[in-house]
């Protein structure tokens, strides 16, 4: 049987979706115009709207380009912003490339290419399937981090931080140049107590520079051999391997750049209450922030006051011993030359001395990243100093331990440890053999049930063993010995945090250089903005110099030192030539998608990183209580941390510096779930293509003719269930492909892939064209009728319904709104016009491109993307009757209809009277009949 000519299927949406796509690029459809600068247009249709600014979050282009569930993301906030522009708004909806990283530079080295070129062509693969899927993005607006234009400014920013320091008293950044002059005028005292004149040059550099917002320090970090760099956190697995070719890392202290987060660590916190965010993404932050309230408390010895930090200082009589961790400055001093008369065993580390047990255990703890001393520590491993510390409250003498537990990064790096009142410290002490004793007990009077000793009671109840504290609840304990120690000056109440400062370093090739040289002192120096960008030199080796991957006493080399040409150069930086060193450090790939928002607001600006006005205009708040912001950011929740962490750091110290409009970059964040996929495995545990597998009547599964394994997750081509978009949209065309990604299910949910699932959609679109077009003739078929009083009430219930969707994005309940109104149009012959315009404009969000084409047949010149978004007519949505489900003692034994507007005497008659209803109740007595308007009748009988 032969197709109908005018059928739409996918060789129809194949010839169709080109031509819109380059109909809205020549006409630059999805322009959004800003109100100053070469990007205003004060003749746009939308100049002067109410503006939206809607953002994905940055790809990283790969080589391997999109598979299906990368583009679900997009097409949301693509049927989004096109909803938006349709319902009046000034639309923003821009993307860029985030393509600086380890990933490409990986490719490369394997490859033997230069990483810009890689980039360039991973750049225009993703480009040309983003068009292919019909994405309205306004392409003038489009930029790479790798783009000399736009890293200038990621260099600018990190001079604004390195050249500020962060006022306590004003609680805000500040210029580093109002520091230097309050140092100078005495009105601020110089840290060590001299005066500024009696300072050298460089004692004040290094002055100036230890209250740096971007500062170098001597910093353990995770350093892995096998990849020859430092990696952050994120990249380490919990097993303390590489996230990327699996190889060992190691803890090391090395120089590196930092940025001094940890100052902003109270505003993170407490502006997360303005943003539109989940509450559990707010949790996240808010964890990894960790504020944490208590007492610093100061423990004499010989070597020093170590320092603590307890949230539980109304225990302090309970401290039996301390631990420090391996790299705490004072372990050197506080270790002892031989070991303590009846020293036990267990302390010793089977060492002959107290240096030999300390040496062997640091060697230990540095092939463990922090990862895993956390994740290890259930088994406590430690070693005896030899040396002692004072309890300050009780002048008890107990003896210091180190740990690889206790992390030099966290906190002060030491702890007092209360073996009773928490359980890792009563693990150690009973591993260890160290005195426990009870300072908390139950009830209230401190006379509750006894305590066990099999494990660390840390319940509430009040102060025992414990001097002046006895007999007080713990929270009264906690204010008492924080005003003692305040009083007898061994410690204060603090505020500490879990958030540590950013490491900002790669000894990688692929990122930003810094914009930093070092003079003959060795301190950085900044470079002046008229020599930004600092763009990387050409290397024909940028291959990390690498080690074996055990030899963790091995250092970095980064590539760029290498290149001596660029890294020894005379510069004129305002006082006459001179010689420097340029870092041959680059930044991490986090830097450019740290303020990638700001750039979109205005990426022709040469002066500034965006004119004020349009800054403005798109992010700046909108009322006194408004955080300002991104209207609308969708990403995955695996950033839920650190790129909006630091990205929110970034644009409170642009903020600060007066840079910025508004406070936070994201005012709105939502995260979509992930298209997932089957794989399968044959009986070797090999994975075969999941296209060939086939399903049988018994529920399994086989390949060529051989039972598979079938299992759950990510798509990925090394689980070869890869399914591209490419492929999908040559089948069955992209808005087939758009339409059902956005019916698979909640937008924030994660869902399988299943292909042969997508013809349902192609079959809504099929009906929807067939309403409209003749498949035979290609002639419309609507006509200019009257639409009847059932198919206007249709119509407004479902443009409600579908545009209350979108506003929400429930994408899915739009899809099912809209098929069921065409399911109604359907059944009308012919059909009206109004119903016709009406469903075209509604799908065209979802659908854009059979929504141009089916409203240019239906006589229109101009294209929709700025029609109208119809409006509700709330005289149609007014029901004429009612159907009340009617209940029985809790069950349901029947329906009525009755009239919309009756009153509750006639719904409870039209109950009573239903035939099923009267039938239940024979000879029963009825006690009750209860009426909820609009919903439900309940009657209560015996």
């Amino acid at each position: 049987m032969t197709e109908p000519a005018h059928r739409y299927d996918a060789k129809l949406a194949n010839e169709i979706e080109p031509r819109w796509q380059e109909r809205w690029e020549a006409e630059r459809t999805f322009r959004a115009p800003n109100p100053a600068g070469e990007l205003a247009e004060p003749g746009h249709p939308r100049s002067g709207a109410p503006k939206k600014f809607v953002m994905d979050m940055f790809p990283y282009p790969s080589g391997a380009g999109l598979h299906v569930g990368h583009p679900l993301g997009y097409i949301a906030t693509d049927a989004y912003s096109r909803f938006l522009r349709m319902a009046g708004y000034n639309v923003l909806h821009p993307l860029g490339f985030d393509a600086f990283g380890l990933p490409t530079e990986q490719y490369a080295v394997a490859t033997g290419r230069q990483p810009a070129e890689i980039t360039a062509e991973n750049i225009d693969r993703y480009r040309r399937q983003l068009r292919m899927v019909g994405m309205g993005y306004d392409n003038r607006r489009e930029f790479a981090t790798t783009d000399p234009d736009y890293f200038k400014w990621t260099q600018w920013i990190f001079l604004q931080i390195f050249n500020s320091w962060y006022d306590t008293d004003a609680d805000k950044a500040r210029p580093i140049s109002e520091l230097i002059a309050a140092f100078e005028s005495g009105e601020r005292t110089v840290p060590g107590g001299r005066a500024w004149s009696e300072l050298s040059a460089v004692e004040r550099r290094r002055a100036i520079d230890d209250h740096r917002l971007a500062y170098v320090t001597e910093a353990p970090v995770n350093w892995c051999p096998g990849l020859g760099t430092v990696l952050s956190n994120e990249e380490v697995t919990s097993e303390g391997r590489s996230e990327r070719g699996n190889f060992p890392v190691y803890t090391r202290t090395l120089k590196q750049w930092m940025m001094r987060i940890t100052a902003y660590a109270d505003r993170l916190l407490s502006d997360l209450d303005g943003l539109d965010w989940t509450e559990s993404l707010k949790s996240m932050q808010r964890n990894w922030i960790g504020k944490s309230t208590g007492a610093f408390a100061d423990f004499a010895t010989y070597a020093g006051d170590i320092r603590v930090f307890t949230t539980r200082p109304d225990t302090l009589f309970g401290a039996t011993y301390m631990v420090l961790a391996p790299e705490h400055p004072l372990v050197d001093a506080l270790t002892a030359e031989t070991w303590p008369a009846d020293v036990p065993a267990a302390w010793t580390g089977g060492a002959d001395t107290p240096a030999g047990a300390v040496a062997a255990y640091r060697a230990q703890a540095a092939a463990k990243t922090d990862v895993e001393r956390q994740a290890d520590a259930k088994e406590k491993t430690g070693v005896f100093t030899g040396g002692y510390a004072t309890n300050p409250v009780n002048g008890e003498t107990i003896p210091v331990f180190i740990a690889d537990y206790v992390l030099a990064g966290y906190g002060t790096g030491a702890i007092m440890a209360v073996p009773a009142h928490d359980e890792r410290d009563f693990d150690f002490a009973t591993a260890f053999g160290i005195p426990i004793v009870q300072v908390v007990a139950a009830g209230e009077d401190g006379i509750g049930d006894e305590w066990d000793r099999t494990k660390a009671y840390t319940a509430d109840g009040v102060a025992v063993n414990s001097g002046f504290l006895d007999g007080l609840r713990v929270a009264e304990a906690k204010d008492r010995i924080i005003d003692w120690l305040a009083e007898h000056g061994r410690g204060e109440k603090a505020v500490t945090f879990r958030l540590r400062d950013w490491l900002f370093s790669r000894q990688r090739y692929w990122g930003e250089p810094f914009p930093i040289v070092y003079d003959e002192t060795g301190l950085p120096v900044a470079l002046t903005e008229d020599h930004l960008p600092v763009e990387l030199p050409h290397l024909d080796d940028f291959s990390p110099k690498t080690f074996d991957p055990e030899d963790a006493d091995s250092a970095p080399e980064p590539p760029l030192g290498r290149a001596k040409d660029w890294v020894e150069v005379e510069l004129d930086l305002g006082d006459g030539p001179k010689q420097y060193r340029r870092e041959v450090n680059t930044m991490p790939n986090w830097a450019g998608s740290s303020w990638y928002e700001l750039r979109y607001t205005d990426p022709k600006s040469a002066a500034t990183i965006a004119d004020p006005a349009n800054e403005s205009y798109w992010m700046g708040p909108q009322d006194a209580e408004d955080v300002g912001g991104v209207d609308l950011y969708i990403g995955g929740v695996e950033h839920a941390v650190l790129h909006l962490l630091y990205a929110r750091f970034w644009q409170k110290v642009l903020f600060d510096l007066g840079h910025v409009s508004s406070r936070e970059p994201f005012r709105r964040l939502f995260n979509q779930g992930y298209i997932q996929a089957y794989a399968y495995t044959d009986e070797r545990g090999v994975y075969v293509p999941a296209e060939e597998v086939e399903e049988q009547a018994d529920g399994t599964y086989v390949h060529n003719g051989a039972k598979v394994n079938r299992e759950y997750g990510k798509m990925g081509k090394s689980l070869k269930n890869v399914v591209t978009p490419d492929e999908i949209c040559e089948s069955y065309g992209a808005d087939t492909f758009r339409l059902y990604e956005m019916s698979m299910g909640p937008l924030a949910d994660s869902k399988p892939w299943e292909t042969r699932a997508i013809v349902g959609s192609q079959r809504f679109l099929q009906r929807l064209w067939r309403n409209i077009v003749d498949e035979e003739t290609g002639e419309v078929v609507v006509a200019d009728v009257p639409a009847s009083e059932e198919t206007l009430r249709e119509i407004h219930k479902a443009v409600a319904g579908v545009r209350d969707d979108y506003e929400n994005l429930r994408m899915n309940t739009a899809v099912a709104k809209l098929i069921t109104l065409n399911n109604h149009v359907t059944g009308l012959h012919p059909v009206p016009r109004e119903a016709a315009e009406s469903l075209v404009a509604m799908v065209a969000p979802i659908a854009p491109h059979i929504a141009e084409e089916l409203w240019e047949r239906l006589g229109h010149t101009e294209g929709i993307a700025y029609v109208d978004f119809p409006v509700a007519d709330e005289r149609y949505l007014v029901e004429d009757t009612v159907t009340y489900p009617v209940q029985i003692n809790g069950k349901v034994r029947g329906r009525i209809e009755v009239a919309a507007d009756a009153g509750e005497d006639a719904v409870k008659a039209a109950a009573l009277a239903e035939e099923k209803v009267a039938a239940n109740l024979a000879g029963k007595d009825v006690k009750k009949v209860i009426v909820v308007a609009g919903k439900m009748v309940s009657i209560v009988a015996k």
